[in-house]
């Protein structure tokens, strides 16, 4: 059986490969490791493998991108850390999903789950889960309690979300700060990925909101804003973000 693992964090594909050459749930013969949208539009027009996983978020684009240039016509089983408006379409419409960060048991869970449907395995449900996660819209205001007014804050003006303990701040490039209602890792997949970018558990900055960019060594990069931020400890760029980051500052 051949299992193609679509990952482009070397950290992460690394974890999952792990995982399934050490399960005993399925025969794997071989495993393919794709980290691109440029190398999935080649590998799949030649390959037809029996089993995808697949993340959303490549350095060069989203996985589905892949869709409109190849025909993929496989199960796939999403590995993703995206928010609970795609969780659900996944529950409606694919095998299943490894929401990061994932064990050893979701994954074979998930291989259960796919020895029980390969047999009768339509792609026309994986089809429709892809339509619906490429027309969600992008959020560009956002409503944030003011004294006892509310303001609009355009995401322009938006310099940085800082999450803390349960509670989500948004700091503007005046340097003011607003409690937000809603969560670090929801959020971030309702922001434009061009201009901001989640460098870790409690930060998603704006492109224009960082000042310097100070490499301490090839794994810990930190970054210094024009805006004071939320905490003293320095912002780092989370290892397994730093590839991403990299490829969306052009470096």
């Amino acid at each position: 059986m051949h299992i193609v693992v679509v990952e482009d964090e070397d950290l992460a594909a690394d974890y999952l490969m792990s995982m399934l050459r050490d399960q005993d749930v399925i025969a794997i013969t071989n495993i393919t490791r794709l980290a691109s949208v440029h190398e999935m539009v080649s590998f799949f027009s030649k390959e037809k493998p029996d089993l995808i996983f697949m993340d959303i978020h490549l350095g060069d684009g989203k996985s589905l991108e892949a869709f409109t240039q190849t025909d993929i016509s496989v199960p796939i089983i999403f590995t993703t850390a995206y928010d609970d408006y795609a969780i659900q379409v996944f529950k409606h419409f694919t095998i299943d999903y490894l929401l990061k960060p994932f064990e050893a048991k979701d994954v074979m869970e998930a291989l259960h789950k796919y020895t029980q449907i390969k047999t009768n395995f339509s792609f026309y449900n994986t089809a429709k889960s892809i339509e619906a996660l490429e027309s969600k819209t992008q959020q560009d205001r956002f409503l944030v309690n003011s004294g006892h007014h509310l303001k609009s804050i355009d995401s322009t003006e938006v310099a940085f979300f800082y999450s803390e303990g349960k509670n989500l701040f948004l700091f503007t490039n005046h340097s003011e700060n607003y409690l937000y209602n809603d969560t670090l890792r929801d959020i971030s997949e309702k922001l434009n990925p061009e201009v901001f970018f989640k460098v870790s558990r409690n930060y998603i900055v704006h492109i224009n909101a960082i000042k310097e960019i100070i490499k301490h060594n090839s794994q810990k990069i930190e970054l210094r804003l024009k805006v004071a931020h939320a905490s003293e400890k320095p912002i780092v760029v989370s290892k397994f973000a730093l590839k991403r980051f990299k490829t969306w500052l052009n470096w």
